[in-house]
């Protein structure tokens, strides 16, 4: 039976992929920074569910993982869903350094952590991570949201890179989802192209199994970040991308 950690599962789509997994035959471990949510989940799924509170931008946050691995009884494939985000037009400094203190630094942590484990032990294993659409090119109204994702896709690629150089056998997963209708996004508007978490998550558990190394969410997506991608600077800073 495949062990599973997934940090950010106590909501959305890091909640939604858990009960999947799980319907799907996995142990899990999950970890987030509210501890009641994965308590509810392990009392859901009896036997079956580790939970840990960690919050990923404390320095305990790479102890804890261990801990939960431990306990789990080690760790097939870790899944990194945590992350925050926000409009932030007026860019409020505090707010643009505590989105690229969780989604860039605190994401670094996490996911090295991972990659050590699987190096180090010899075994090998899949490290997964939600990253965004929004890495494409830098959003205005988003720019440490969009700025953050896109360093965490880079880091992937990085360690993609070191995997091969030490033949480490460690896959890596860089999934990259659009608006989806999660708690991170303002109720009242409406987003361009949004998803049902349903849709989501069932799109990323497929992208869990297939082990690819990109993997939009979903093909509309990644038609959109491949027109985006073709966009010289000049003409991205005129466009108007923002929720209605």
């Amino acid at each position: 039976m495949k062990k599973v950690i997934i940090t950010g599962a106590s909501s959305g789509i890091g909640l939604g992929v858990a009960e999947q997994l799980l319907r799907d035959g996995c142990t899990l471990g999950v970890a987030a920074r509210r501890g009641v949510e994965l308590q509810a989940l392990a009392e859901r799924w009896p036997g079956r569910v580790e939970w840990e509170a960690i919050d990923i931008t404390q320095p305990d946050a790479v102890a804890r993982l261990r801990a939960l691995t431990e306990r789990l009884g080690g760790m097939d494939t870790y899944v990194h869903v945590a992350g925050i985000g926000y409009d932030n037009p007026p860019l409020d400094p505090e707010r643009e350094y505590t989105v690229v203190d969780t989604n860039a630094a605190a994401f670094a942590r996490m996911v090295s952590a991972a990659y050590g484990y699987f190096r180090d032990g010899g075994r090998g294993g899949h490290i997964v991570a939600v990253t965004s659409v929004a890495g494409t090119k830098g959003i205005g109204t988003m720019a440490a949201y969009s700025a953050s994702k896109r360093c965490a896709q880079t880091y992937l690629t990085a360690l993609r890179q070191l995997a091969a150089v030490e033949r480490s056998e460690v896959r890596i997963t860089d999934i990259r989802p659009g608006w989806v209708r999660t708690p991170l996004l303002h109720a009242a508007r409406h987003y361009p192209l949004e998803m049902r978490l349903d849709k989501a998550v069932r799109a990323v558990v497929r992208a869990i199994a297939g082990r690819r190394r990109v993997v939009y969410v979903d093909r509309r997506w990644a038609c959109v970040a491949a027109l985006w991608r073709l966009l010289p600077d000049s003409l991205w800073t005129r466009l108007r991308i923002r929720p209605d």
